[in-house]
């Protein structure tokens, strides 16, 4: 199967050697994404729930470049620094599905890129 670049103008460029997104076949593979705004390059931490906002806005404006939206998320993986944000990450990260939630795991780390707080990543299938 042919793997084809997707990159979104609307999310912030890539601070590495990746891609954005991979879509194989009707299968998108999405990079983890942290609260960086695309247009100011600057990092959202105002507090945890605008980071996380911001991460999954992200996630939805290169989904959208693949031609899906959040529907079609089947997997994601939250990470964070702080377990103890987890109600507040969940309460942001549950309002951009109505219901029909992808499977999850949520794990705590010891520090992410940019000094970010979360960062997600997704599988999503149209």
């Amino acid at each position: 199967m042919e793997k084809k670049i997707i990159t979104s103008a609307n999310a912030p460029a890539p601070i590495g050697p990746y891609s954005h997104a991979n879509l194989i076949g009707n299968t998108l593979y999405v990079s983890g994404q942290v609260a960086k705004d695309a247009v100011t390059g600057e990092m959202v931490q105002s507090d945890i729930k605008a980071e996380t906002r911001k991460v999954m806005e992200n996630i939805v404006a290169i989904l959208k470049e693949a031609g899906m939206d959040q529907t079609h998320i089947v997997k994601t993986t939250i990470f964070c620094t702080d377990l103890g944000d987890f109600t507040q990450i969940n309460e942001v990260y549950g309002s951009f599905f109505n219901g029909n939630y992808p499977a999850r795991e949520t794990v705590q780390v010891v520090k992410l890129p940019l000094n970010a707080n979360v960062e997600i990543s997704v599988i999503a299938v149209k």
